[in-house]
C-alpha cells in the first residue's frame, strides 16, 4: 500500500514534479503540496498533475507557530505520513519536527556536512571543490545536520560553469531522491 506525503517547496518544484513522476515507482501518493511564498512556480506544476495545493505564507500569519499549525493541518487533512522537503526554505521548528520524528525528508545540493545553508552549489563551486554532489537526509532542529540517508558524488569537471554544475546537481537530485526515499518508505514497512 502506497504511503500518503505532502510535500514542501518555497520556489520552483522541479524536484516536487519529479517525485510525482515516479510516485508509483517509489510507493508513494502525494497527497497534496504546500507552498509557503505566493511567487512559488511550484503551484503551476502542481495545478498541471492535478495535485492539491495550499498556499500558506509565514508572513499572513502571527508568529512562527501560528504558520506550522497551519501546516499540520493540511498534513494532517491529507493524512499524510511522511514531509518531503522540495526546496522548502523555511526553517522547523524542533516541535514540528518532533510531531514527525524520521518522517521529514529534505534534500540538500552538497555532500554534507560540507556547504550547509541555502548556497551550497554555489558555495562549494566559488571553493574550488574537486567533488561535491546530492545528500538526503532526516530533517532534525539543526541546519542540513540530520542523519544522511543517501549522497551521491558529483564532479566539477575543469573548466565548468557554475550553470553548467548547477545543471549536473540537479540531474543527480532527480535520480537520488526517489531512490532515499523509497528506501526509508521500505525500512519503515519491513519494522
Amino acid at each position: 500500500m502506497s504511503k500518503r506525503v505532502a510535500v514542501l517547496a518555497s520556489g520552483g518544484g522541479s524536484n516536487f514534479e519529479n517525485i510525482v513522476k515516479k510516485a508509483d515507482d517509489i510507493g508513494i501518493e502525494v497527497a497534496g503540496l504546500i507552498v509557503d511564498r505566493k511567487s512559488a512556480r511550484a503551484v503551476e506544476r502542481a495545478e498541471r498533475l492535478s495535485v492539491p495545493y495550499e498556499k500558506i505564507i509565514r508572513k499572513e500569519y502571527s508568529d512562527r507557530k501560528a504558520f506550522e499549525r497551519k501546516i499540520v493541518e493540511m498534513i494532517e487533512e491529507w493524512q499524510a505520513e511522511y514531509v518531503i522537503l522540495a526546496g522548502f526554505m523555511a526553517i522547523l521548528s524542533p516541535d514540528f519536527i518532533d510531531q514527525y520524528d524520521r518522517r521529514i525528508l529534505n534534500i540538500h545540493p552538497s555532500l554534507l556536512p560540507a556547504f550547509k545553508g541555502a548556497n551550497g552549489i554555489r558555495d562549494a563551486f566559488l571553493y574550488g571543490v574537486k567533488v561535491s554532489g546530492v545528500t538526503v537526509h532526516y530533517v532534525d532542529s539543526g541546519i542540513d545536520t540530520g542523519e544522511i540517508i543517501m549522497q551521491r558524488a558529483v564532479a566539477l569537471c575543469d573548466g565548468e560553469t557554475l550553470e553548467s554544475f548547477e545543471e549536473k546537481i540537479h540531474e543527480t537530485e532527480y535520480v537520488l531522491y526517489p531512490k532515499a526515499i523509497q528506501s526509508v518508505i521500505n525500512l519503515s514497512e519491513e519494522k
